[in-house]
């Protein structure tokens, strides 16, 4: 049986866990933390459940998916999925609101509220362009490994190319079908979810706004974890051994005359112990784990210069009562839209004034909070650490000072709330708060530069650009995760896993279970339930044809 040692349980790690012991692999997962799940964690506190970083599941056909290819179900591991409708409440400074939803009657309205009639057929327009980068990004990327610059060059890839719209933004896309600046600002925030500006994202991601459009949002009854324990209690009946509070010193190289670098044949724990393996997994921040457990590199060194995402600044607060002017899932758009972008992503602080989202988790989820009260998480995005100096309280040298980024996001996030919403005594409701910083990100999850969703996914970060799932020079060393590709967001790594598992199993040429599961499994077709291709011409075009070609003849007769 062949080994394998995976560093970090976040939930590519997980993942991965599950298939290689599904494919027949002996596996041990190795966490820092005395919790699996990553960023993809709870927070407890006196009775009050919080979602440390994922709040909306997004994508559900990519969770149902592993869940099938482990031959289980959401369903069958007590994982219930619950929708949230509307998807969001967009909160403006000058009173108006927008309410994003599935429901088409709901979002015709709302479209035709600020831009008429046609509007809603340029909306309609939107989600058809969208629903092409979808379906072509599941298909042609999400789902394919990108090796080298030749896997771009794959005819089934690159003939959808431009589809995709890589070289435009997604703000210059929406400006195409959205010609109101309030619209264009509600249909491209979400690019914050790759941890970019929706003024430098590719065109391409506008497949997030068309997921929560037309397949909803969802939220897991007991919170996001529940989904990563269940692939952890999948894992575990597969052989999976979990060991928490385990951190990892190094990756152990083993030198071979065939290869200048050697190849992965274990790890170092930082308590001394050592493990072998035939495999190694680093599910480890990728940066990180290249500058900390592998040795000094040329690489190593570049891709700390890589261009990060963005960190936050997020907000655990346990409220002493319902706060009922705040919905489930809740955007705070900035007035000053492009330049609170640039303030975050050009020049790494919080802006002027910030966008942030609002999650109340125990507006759909009463397990969430005690009885007649709230608990509320807040994310404000902001720029990542500079330097080793950046995060560490006062410092008159630094262009970041975090202790005050925070005292200023709090103030804010409270005046605008209750400015839009209505609300109020929202601080004097706080019973306790608790605060993750850009520092504290990096010092719990060894995030580099305490960017939460890893490297940027410009056009120069993505495809074959993006770092591969395996180690160019080192053999039998691997990688899944936010950093690698297909990227970040939690239904995009359990893609990667499956990409990560396959290239694995290939390499070891091994069988890989799930291929062999999904052959022979589909149901006959009913002659009602047959497709049939429109025919080129009906019945009535061809006898106007023929009509035109007899006038013709005749017309022709007549000069002649």
């Amino acid at each position: 049986m062949s080994v394998s040692v995976l560093q970090g349980a976040g939930v590519g790690g997980v993942a991965t866990a599950a298939r290689l012991a599904k494919a027949g692999f002996e596996v041990t997962v190795l966490e820092k933390n005395d919790f699996t799940g990553g960023r993809c964690s709870l927070i407890y506190s006196d009775g009050y459940r919080f979602d440390q970083g994922p709040s909306l599941l997004l994508l559900p056909k990519l969770f149902a998916e592993i869940f099938n290819d482990l031959d289980t179900s959401l369903e069958a591991e007590n994982v219930h999925l619950m929708k949230c409708d509307p998807n969001y409440n967009l909160w403006f400074s000058d009173g108006e609101s927008f309410e994003l939803s599935t429901d088409v009657a709901r979002m015709k309205d709302e479209v035709e509220k600020w831009e008429g009639k046609d509007g809603f057929e340029r909306y309609l327009g939107f989600l058809q362009e969208a629903h092409r980068h979808y379906e072509l990004s599941v298909t042609h990327v999400l789902k394919k490994n990108f090796t080298s610059l030749v896997s771009m060059a794959r005819p089934s890839f690159l003939r959808h190319l431009l589809e995709l719209h890589p070289f435009e933004s997604i703000y210059s896309r929406a400006s195409k079908y959205f010609w109101t600046e309030r619209l264009r600002r509600v249909f491209t925030f979400g690019s914050m979810y790759m941890g970019m500006s929706p003024f430098d994202a590719p065109g391409t991601y506008s497949l997030l706004q068309y997921t929560e459009l037309a397949e909803g949002i969802w939220y897991p009854k007991g919170g996001f974890h529940r989904v990563i324990q269940a692939l952890v209690d999948v894992g575990e009946r597969l052989g999976v051994e979990y060991r928490l509070n385990a951190p990892v010193a190094q990756i152990n190289l083993v030198r071979t005359g065939s290869s200048a670098s050697g190849y992965a044949g274990g790890i170092t724990l930082e308590s001394g112990e050592k493990l072998e393996a035939d495999v190694v997994v680093i599910n480890a921040d990728l940066v990180y784990a290249y500058n900390n457990l592998l040795p000094p590199s040329s690489r190593a060194t570049s891709l700390e210069k890589r261009a990060a995402s963005c960190s936050s600044i997020n907000f655990y607060w346990a409220m002493d009562r319902i706060i009922p002017e705040l919905k489930v899932h809740n955007i705070f758009l900035a007035d000053d839209y492009r330049e609170s972008f640039d303030d975050i992503f050009k020049h790494q602080l919080i802006p002027k004034q910030p966008s942030f989202y609002v999650n109340v988790p125990s507006r759909i989820d009463n397990t969430a909070a005690p009885d007649g009260k709230d608990g509320v998480v807040v994310l404000v995005p902001v720029g990542h650490l500079l330097d080793d100096r950046e995060g560490k309280g006062l410092n008159p040298q630094s262009k970041q000072d975090w202790e005050a980024m925070v005292s200023k996001a709090r103030t804010t996030v409270f005046e605008t709330i209750e400015a839009r919403t209505g609300a109020r005594g929202l601080r004097e409701a706080v019973v306790k708060e608790l605060v993750n910083t850009p520092q504290s990100w990096k010092d719990t999850f060894n995030l580099d530069k305490g960017a939460i969703l890893g490297l940027s996914h410009s056009f120069f970060n993505v495809l074959s650009f993006r770092p591969s799932t395996k180690h160019p020079s080192i053999d039998k060393l691997h990688f899944v995760g936010a950093s690698t590709h297909p990227g970040t967001g939690v239904p995009i790594c359990l893609a990667g896993s499956k990409v990560t598992s396959e290239q694995i199993l290939d390499d070891f040429k091994m069988e890989i279970p799930w291929r062999e599961m999904g052959k022979g499994q589909g149901k006959g077709i009913k002659d009602i339930d047959k497709m049939h291709a429109r025919p080129l011409l009906s019945n009535i075009h061809i006898a106007f044809l023929v009509l035109i070609l007899a006038l013709v003849s005749v017309l022709y007769t007549v000069i002649q």
